[in-house]
């Protein structure tokens, strides 16, 4: 059965469908059959970012590895069984279709609470979840006290990971290995990230999850959207000297790809 990895996160801005791109082209060019899935119905980033790819793709008559992208079914509304959810039969049609074919398969959920999210993460196997270094990002998944130092409780989406991981438990399913990553950390060694850090480390401890490192705030990231490229193609587009920062993001990648211990998968890119 396919491997599935679920990037959510209900914040916009935390850097999933960069993040769900990156990782399903990595696995891609890596030989791994990757089928993906976008549940942001209205934008469509990830979406947006393969249509982009093919596009380019086309344009430059290159063929690079890509991961395989999948719109949702539609379904016949007469077809559904009392008190069944739309939303639900549409994501398993989904997931079933792209089994068959797929060592992977990536989902990207929506910045927001929905229940086409709220599903996919209770079919997660590896659940990743990029949080800004940020006590406003930092909210979503506990509270603090006012000095930054202290969790007095879970948060929202904290609470949506753990009924779904109850949800996963009374099917006699593996538990999610909830994998969080930390991006756009700075370079300095400020007040805010100390606090940050220790912050996430208790968190981490008291409600089970690993810390993963992310990507840092690179201006890279946004010039590759239109093009549908990630940091791995740069040379085969011809990019031959690549400068610092792209040689840090692309080893920012290969620390991502590594901590995040998928089953067969090596960093090797």
């Amino acid at each position: 059965m396919a491997h599935i990895i679920v990037v959510g996160n209900e914040k916009g801005g935390a850097g999933k469908s960069t993040v769900s791109m990156h990782v399903a082209t990595a696995l891609a060019r890596m030989g791994h059959r990757v089928g993906t899935l976008d549940l942001d119905l209205r934008q469509k980033t990830l979406g947006r970012y393969t249509q982009n790819r093919h596009a380019f793709l086309q344009s430059k008559g290159l063929d690079l590895p890509t991961p395989v992208y999948h719109e949702l079914p539609e379904i016949d509304q007469s077809s559904l069984q009392p008190g069944e959810n739309a939303f639900d039969r549409r994501l398993s049609m989904a997931v079933a279709r792209m089994e068959a074919d797929a060592d992977f398969i990536l989902i990207d959920c929506p910045g927001s609470h929905t229940r086409l999210s709220q599903v996919a993460h209770s079919l997660a196997d590896t659940l990743i979840t990029p949080l800004n270094d940020s006590f406003i990002d930092f909210d979503l998944l506990a509270h603090v006290d006012s000095e930054g130092e202290e969790i007095t409780g879970p948060s929202v989406y904290s609470e949506m990971v753990w009924n779904a991981r109850q949800l996963r438990a009374q099917a006699g399913l593996k538990p999610i290995d909830w994998v969080v990553v930390r991006n756009r950390v700075g370079a300095q060694a400020m007040v805010n990230k100390e606090k940050m850090q220790r912050a996430i480390t208790k968190l981490a401890k008291r409600i089970g999850f690993r810390i993963a490192p992310g990507f840092n705030e690179r201006v890279i990231f946004r010039e590759l959207f239109p093009r549908g490229l990630t940091l791995l193609d740069l040379r085969d587009i011809g990019v031959k000297g690549m400068n610092i920062s792209n040689v840090a993001a692309r080893q920012e990648l290969r620390d991502l790809i590594k901590a995040l211990d998928l089953p067969g998968v090596t960093a090797d890119f």
